[in-house]
């Protein structure tokens, strides 16, 4: 009996994979059908899943600046993370992964589980949303300025010192002149 009671609980777990930025709909379905079997293999209880679609990321990753998040909360026992990580890591479409306990010791009996919060849906993948987050970014002053050449920071020190002799260049123009008394001339030498 004490079996019985202690497979009814179990952890609350969250946890957000990124995939490639170039990933499409079919591909994006079949990671997230193979995550949710990985997790129905440890006999996890899923609750959630959501797509939060394409977004830029904090650094870049694999040489990709963007990726698709997705979204899963589930209850499992002991192993179901590291099965379900172990699944993410084989595949080359997942960039990053990151699991969060939510919470320990929770009633599987009691927790519901809407229907509609489980659906896999096909992540649609459009070139307008790159050019919307582009052009948000360049408003907010947040895109990368392309970067200059060591040629273009030389020029522009040049210019700057030219600028800055020719400013000076007046103001030593206007010293007073020596009269021809050779008050201002210096010593000659005695020999």
């Amino acid at each position: 009996m004490a079996t019985e009671a202690r497979s009814t609980r179990a952890s609350d777990y969250e946890t957000v994979f990124i995939l490639r930025p170039d990933i499409d709909g079919e591909a994006s379905e079949k990671v997230i059908s193979r995550a949710i079997s990985s997790l129905e293999s440890t006999g996890a209880k899923l609750t959630k899943i959501e797509s939060w679609g394409k977004r830029r990321l904090a650094y870049p990753i694999a040489k990709q600046r963007k990726g698709v998040y997705v979204y899963l909360r589930y209850l499992g026992a002991k192993g179901t993370v590291a099965e379900l990580e172990r699944n993410l890591r084989m595949l080359d479409t997942v960039i990053r992964h990151m699991t969060v306990v939510l919470a320990k010791d929770v009633d599987v009996s009691s927790v519901t589980v809407d229907p509609e919060e489980v659906k896999v849906r096909r992540i649609e993948l459009s070139a307008e949303d790159d050019e919307r987050d582009e052009s948000y970014e360049a408003q907010l002053g947040l895109a990368d300025e392309p970067r200059r050449d060591r040629g273009d920071r030389d020029r522009d020190r040049d210019r700057d010192r030219d600028r800055d002799r020719e400013q000076a260049a007046p103001v030593a123009a206007e010293a007073p002149k020596d009269s021809d008394d050779g008050a201002g001339a210096p010593p000659a030498a005695e020999a």
